[in-house]
């Protein structure tokens, strides 16, 4: 499948710059700029389909941790501080 890309002069020649200084074409460039826009996009899209499953496993069941207690256990481990992992337990 062949595709044709319209791109404005001005980004043509940023492009040619940056593909010089990295030893390499501007083809190339762009398909790696494509290729990691793509992962972004389906790692983003991955991420949401499964908070989503995880939120309606939680509404299922009931079975939740506080956000609070989420905050303080990564604020602990952030600052290196031993901390327990928090539980899931049915909510109110």
């Amino acid at each position: 499948m062949a595709v044709s890309l319209r791109v404005p002069e001005d980004v043509k020649k940023r492009i040619a710059r940056l593909a010089q200084r990295r030893n390499t074409t501007p083809h190339a460039l762009m398909l790696e700029a494509i290729n990691e826009k793509l992962q972004s996009e389906e790692a983003r899209t991955a991420f949401h389909a499964e908070a989503s499953r995880r939120l309606k496993g939680m509404k299922r069941t009931g079975m939740a941790i506080p956000a609070g207690e989420v905050f303080e256990y990564l604020e602990a481990r952030g600052e290196g501080r031993g901390a327990a992992r928090p539980k899931a337990r049915k909510l109110a």
